[in-house]
Parts: structure tokens; sequence; C-alpha cells
């Protein structure tokens, strides 16, 4: 899964946030993807970051 519009996967920002960097930092890296659509993407899928942590 990717965020709408770009070849960003959204695993990224879990990978980035599991990491302790910032939201601040995954969107600076990749400016194709918004804080909206990362914003929105946390909110919906809590699960996802806990499931990606516990790897």
């Amino acid at each position: 899964m990717v965020f709408a519009g770009t070849r960003v996967p959204v695993e990224v920002l879990i990978q980035y946030l599991s990491a302790g960097d910032s939201l601040g930092e995954f969107l600076n890296d990749f400016p194709g993807a918004s804080r909206e659509q990362a914003i929105a993407y946390l909110e919906m899928t809590p699960q996802a970051i806990d499931a990606f942590a516990a790897r």
C-alpha cells in the first residue's frame, strides 16, 4: 500500500516512527506524501504501528 498519488509505501512511515524519527523527518525525506495523508493513515490504523514495532 502506498500513499495516494505517490510511490511512497505507508510502511516506510511506520519504519520511521518505530525508529524514533519524527513525522517531520519522514515528510522531509518523502515530500510526495502529505502531512494530512500520514495523519489520516495513523488515525485509521493505529494497530499498524503496534504490529510493525512487534517484529
